[in-house]
C-alpha cells in the first residue's frame, strides 16, 4: 500500500508540473506535443468527428479551459464564436495565433455557371444570420486550412516553440531540442511528399470540401471542390462535376467523416470511382498527408 501510494503522489505532482495548454484542433495538438513532449499537457477542443464549423464545448472542456496558461488557435469557424468565451471563462489565459507570420489564401469556391448568373448568390438565406455558428462564413474569408502544408508548419511550430519558453524558460533547452528535431521531420515529410507527387505535378484531385487548397498549391496540384459554398451541389452542377473528374481522369474523391458522403458517392458512381474518406482534422497528422498523397498518385494510375 505504501508503495502504490508513493507512486500516486509521484504522479500526481508530475501530472501538476505539466504546463497545461489548450487548442482547437487535432493536428495542432500533435503540433504542441511534438515541441511540449513530456513538459506540457495539450487539451484539444474539436474532437474526432466533429466539425470545427459548428463546434460547440463540453461544459467539462470549459472547466479545463480555467487550468490552461495558453490557448492556440488557427482560425477555424467556431473560434469566431468562442474565442471570447474562452476569454471570459479564464481572465489570464495567453491567446496565440498560430498562423502569425503565414500569408492566406482565399477559400477556393467551385465556380457554376448558374452562380454567375445569379449574381454569385451562395445560397445565404437570412434565417443563417441568426445562427450561432455559420458554416458558411469560411467561404467568405481566408482559408484556415493551413496545417495541410508541412512548409507552414514550420512556422506554426515557430509560433508554438516561443510561445513555450515565454511561458516555461527553465525548459527553454529541452523546448528547442524538440522543435529543432520537429522542423527537420517536416523538411524530410515535404521532401518525401514532393518525390512522391512528382510524377502527377499539375493534376487534379476532386474532394468534397476544400480543404485541400495549401496542400495543392504547395505540391503544384489542382484542388477541384463538389460542395459549392457549404452546400450539396444541384443537379446541372454535378453534371459539371462530373465532366470535370473525366476531363482530368479523376478516379478517386476524398471525403471527410464530418461531411455528407451522398454527392461523392453520385459522382463516383457515375465514373467508376471510388470515395475515400480522409479527414484533414486527424491527429495522425504525417499520416493523413501521406495517406492523401498516395491516393492522389494511385487515382491517377491507369
Amino acid at each position: 500500500m505504501k508503495i502504490l501510494a508513493v507512486l500516486l503522489f509521484l504522479l500526481v505532482n508530475i501530472f501538476a508540473n505539466k504546463l497545461e495548454v489548450t487548442t482547437s484542433i487535432l493536428p495542432q495538438k500533435y503540433f504542441i506535443e511534438k515541441i511540449g513532449g513530456d513538459k506540457v499537457r495539450v487539451n484539444a477542443m474539436v474532437q474526432p468527428g466533429f466539425s470545427p464549423h459548428t463546434y460547440e464545448p463540453k461544459i467539462s472542456q470549459m472547466r479545463q479551459l480555467s487550468s490552461s496558461k495558453a490557448y492556440f488557435f488557427i482560425g477555424v469557424s467556431f473560434e469566431n464564436v468562442w474565442l471570447d468565451k474562452f476569454k471570459a471563462a479564464n481572465k489570464n489565459l495567453v491567446f496565440i495565433d498560430t498562423t502569425k507570420g503565414i500569408q492566406k489564401i482565399a477559400m477556393q469556391e467551385h465556380a457554376h455557371e448558374d452562380e454567375e448568373e445569379e449574381g454569385h448568390d451562395h445560397g445565404h438565406k437570412d434565417e443563417h444570420k441568426d445562427e450561432k455558428h455559420d458554416e458558411h462564413d469560411e467561404y467568405e474569408g481566408l482559408d484556415p486550412h493551413v496545417w495541410l502544408d508541412p512548409i507552414l508548419v514550420k512556422t506554426m511550430a515557430k509560433n508554438i516553440y516561443v510561445t513555450l519558453v515565454e511561458l516555461d524558460s527553465t525548459n527553454k533547452a529541452y523546448y528547442q531540442a524538440n522543435y529543432e528535431k520537429f522542423i527537420q521531420e517536416l523538411d524530410a515529410l515535404y521532401l518525401e511528399l514532393k518525390n512522391q507527387l512528382a510524377g502527377v505535378k499539375g493534376s487534379a484531385f476532386m474532394v468534397f470540401h476544400p480543404s485541400w487548397g495549401y496542400f495543392a498549391q504547395r505540391f503544384d496540384l489542382e484542388q477541384i471542390a463538389v460542395e459549392v459554398a457549404g452546400k450539396e451541389p444541384k443537379p446541372n452542377q454535378m453534371i459539371e462535376l462530373i465532366e470535370k473528374a473525366k476531363e482530368h481522369t479523376i478516379k478517386t474523391l476524398f471525403v471527410a467523416p464530418e461531411f455528407s458522403q451522398k454527392s461523392a458517392n453520385v459522382i463516383a458512381s457515375t465514373i467508376q470511382g471510388k470515395v475515400v474518406a480522409i479527414s484533414p482534422l486527424d491527429e495522425k497528422w504525417d499520416e493523413t498527408l501521406r495517406h492523401a498523397a498516395k491516393m492522389i498518385v494511385e487515382s491517377h494510375q491507369k
